[in-house]
């Protein structure tokens, strides 16, 4: 795995930063054919322009359909770019709503048989975690341990995991469930939900291809548990208000990468006129910034994880001084308060590993 930081520079003498775009966020970079869109089309773009007019700029990538990934990047720098200029972290200068954050423990899938899962929710619990999300078994057989082409459904094994998880951390902790579009009948998916709601889970997440909204439209009709999508479709703010005025999904789903903080700060809002959720998915600094700048009624929870046992995900980056999201006694996530989304860089780590693109 590789890491990249992508840097805007003024001729005033400020920069802004962004770590990550990959596929986890800000846990790796982008590949060599984005890093080239970066460096050729985008800088042509963006050279002689005003920093401050994110806006602008914003619409110009989108008009362009540059990637939506590659468009995140360079929002997500002028948005730290922004918060430095003004000495505030970014989520005062969006206009700030709160300085914590819940946080849930979100595991990896397949960490082994249902048991294991209920023992790592209890371990979870007493890490002081209020949440936890259940990230099943998908392609993996949870009896053989192996791997599985083809249609991964492991239904049988899904419905006991939530039910010893249930048992485990008892009625009060809130508990998710994301299975990652891989129930591919909407019988299997009502089968599961139905479930679900006897256990009083929160939320049930991508459950099916986001490619077939009809069968989303259905399934929302047949249960009672809100139906948290779509997650990955591509389309940013658009494609989520499509899905909310087709009844698509009960809450929605979005984060920097689909987007930037620009793109995640509209799709909220559009959220918050429907009295809706906007869930924000996965970890990392733009979507707690995002987070920061969201009411806690329409963005209640930050993904903390990937998690399973033995992971040590507090392991501090070491091209980073510190991470964004250590959890306090609360169960909380503070908003990091260093200017612009956080980042505390330790250069000579990164110059002294820095790696030729081919």
């Amino acid at each position: 795995m590789h890491q990249t930081v992508t840097c805007i520079d003024t001729d005033e003498g400020l920069t802004g930063y962004f770590l990550g775009g990959g596929k986890h966020g800000d846990q790796d970079g982008l590949n060599v054919v984005e890093q080239q869109m970066l460096t050729g089309r985008i800088k042509d773009l963006l050279v002689g322009q005003d920093p401050f007019d994110r806006e602008m700029i914003w619409k110009w990538l989108w008009v362009a359909n540059i990637p939506e990934v590659v468009a995140s990047v360079v929002d997500l720098a002028l948005w730290d770019l922004a918060g430095r200029a003004f000495g505030l972290p970014t989520y005062k200068v969006m206009g700030g709503a709160r300085d914590r954050v819940k946080a849930y423990a979100s595991t990896y899938p397949n960490i082994g048989p249902p048991q294991v899962y209920a023992d790592h929710a209890l371990a979870c619990q007493a890490q002081g975690y209020t949440a936890y999300k259940i990230h099943p078994h998908y392609f993996w057989n949870p009896e053989t341990g192996q791997p599985t082409p083809g249609r991964p459904s492991n239904i049988k094994a899904d419905i006991e995991t939530c039910h010893l998880v249930r048992e485990a951390v008892g009625p009060d902790m809130v508990l998710m469930y994301d299975v990652w579009g891989t129930y591919h009948t909407l019988e299997e998916t009502i089968k599961v939900g139905r479930e679900l709601d006897k256990l009083d889970f929160y939320w049930f997440e991508h459950p099916m291809p986001e490619y077939r909204v009809e069968s989303y439209v259905r399934l929302c009709r047949e249960l009672s548990i809100p139906i948290l999508a779509p997650e990955i479709a591509a389309g940013g703010v658009f494609t989520r208000a499509e899905w909310i005025l087709r009844g698509a999904s009960d809450m929605s789903r979005m984060d920097v990468r689909r987007g930037g903080l620009t793109g995640c700060r509209k799709t909220a809002v559009v959220c918050e006129a429907y009295g809706i959720k906007c869930e924000i998915h996965m970890a990392g600094w733009g979507n707690l910034q995002a987070m920061g700048a969201t009411s806690e009624d329409t963005s209640e929870y930050y993904e903390k994880g990937l998690l399973a046992p033995g992971v040590d995900y507090d392991a501090p980056h070491p091209y980073l001084r510190a991470n964004c999201d250590p959890m306090d006694a609360d169960g909380m996530i503070p908003l990091p308060q260093t200017p612009g989304l956080g980042y505390e860089i330790v250069w000579d780590y990164i110059d002294d590993n820095r790696i030729d693109a081919p």
